[in-house]
């Protein structure tokens, strides 16, 4: 029994990573151009910042009413849909004909991920609880990052004849629909996702979230602010003909790519070593802005691997703690807490860079220092808050 269990539960992590993948073919797909489509609209570097604060706080601000409204209603799967029809804003970019209506797509397609998020990772990490959290988690964002390789590509194809953003865009409409379909699916597939997970023991803390699970939530918030936003590096390197705009997409590839690659390996870690895995987030992403932010191709390659290592972190050992730091009661509402301290401070992070690139870019890798300091120190009380049981 427990052995069909785990299949059953193999079979809808798979079935998640396709439905990622797809999703991932359309966003990741428009957000490796929407900084550099935003500035042919007319749009300065602290507007592309702004609009990128703004929709990433959007993407994760409003997870906390998400969580919470999904936890309560135990409409997981209602939560997903809505949040995945909310890609249809991607397509529909091909319409849009002043970067202000440009941004409300933008804003619209993040909303969605914030409606789809906390319920989407609550199914997913009680499937994963079958086959190990950093395994589950890593082997879905490895299947999400080949939808996040093969978008940008699309961009890529398309400038490769001719550079025509509202082309690219409609292009979406295909897996959009495809999307939809397999996500019925899997949700013919598994009703109810209960059966998977039995609450531990010392997880069974009912409507409370343990201090861990704050000061992890401080953490995360201090090093996601330092965490460069890739829509003002874009910004950067078409303004200042760093590489062509077929190679921008190209690039964000080549960092989906490293992401699909490290999130298997980070996801292992994670079940062998625990919270401490996370230390890579600022060490990694401390360097990155003194590299991406120059005029020399090679460092913002090597910048952009870094990027992707910090992304498969954040995107994997992130989500697959909260559920180990969580009851399976307060799920949606920990992921909806944890997202939407993240979503505040990927704005603050986005809109300061943003205007600190109008200074001087240089000036981003400081902010970007003093932050992932600051994650640091909060790091180390993080750890000696485990070892005491808290």
């Amino acid at each position: 029994m427990n052995r069909d269990i785990k299949k059953h539960a193999m079979r809808l992590i798979l079935l998640f990573g396709v439905v990622s993948l797809l999703g991932d073919i359309i966003y990741e797909g428009a957000r490796s151009v929407n900084g550099p489509y935003l500035a042919t609209l007319g749009a300065g570097a602290a507007a592309v910042g702004l609009i990128a604060g703004i929709g990433e706080f959007a993407g994760y601000g409003i997870r906390l009413l998400s969580g919470l409204a999904a936890d309560r209603m135990r409409a997981y799967w209602v939560f997903t849909f809505a949040g995945y029809g909310l890609l249809i804003s991607v397509p529909l970019m091909a319409f849009s004909g002043t970067w202000e209506v440009a941004a409300v797509f933008v804003v619209c397609e993040r909303l969605g991920k914030a409606l789809r998020s906390p319920a989407k990772d609550t199914i997913l990490s009680q499937a994963a609880s079958r086959v190990g959290r950093g395994f589950g988690f890593g082997l879905h964002e490895a299947m999400d990052q080949i939808g996040a390789i093969a978008g940008p590509l699309i961009f890529a194809a398309v400038f490769a004849f001719r550079e025509d953003y509202s082309f690219g865009y409609s292009l979406f409409w295909a897996p959009f629909a495809l999307l939809m379909l397999m996500l019925l699916f899997a949700r013919r597939q598994a009703p109810d996702t209960r059966v998977f997970e039995q609450e531990a023991p010392h997880n069974d803390n009912g409507n409370s979230l343990t201090r861990v699970f704050w000061i992890y939530t401080v953490f995360s918030a201090l090093a996601v602010v330092g965490f460069a936003n890739f829509s003002v590096i874009a910004f950067h390197l078409k303004t200042r003909n760093v590489i062509t705009d077929a190679q921008i997409p190209m690039l964000y590839a080549l960092a989906m790519g490293v992401d699909a690659a490290a999130a298997l390996v980070v996801g292992r870690l994670y079940d062998k070593r625990g919270l401490k895995v996370l230390l890579l987030i600022p060490l990694l992403s401390a360097p990155i802005p003194f590299m991406a932010f120059t005029e020399n191709a090679a460092l913002v390659f090597s910048a952009m691997a870094l990027w992707g290592v910090v992304m498969a972190v954040h995107e994997t050992i992130m989500r697959a703690a909260i559920a180990d730091l969580t009851s399976i009661k307060k799920r949606g509402t920990g992921y909806g807490i944890f997202n939407t301290s993240y979503g505040v401070f990927l704005f603050l992070g986005s809109s300061i860079m943003g205007m600190l690139y109008e200074i001087n870019p240089m000036w981003i890798g400081a902010f970007t220092l003093v932050a992932e300091a600051a994650s640091l120190l909060v790091f180390l009380v993080l750890t000696r808050s485990v070892k005491r049981g808290a």
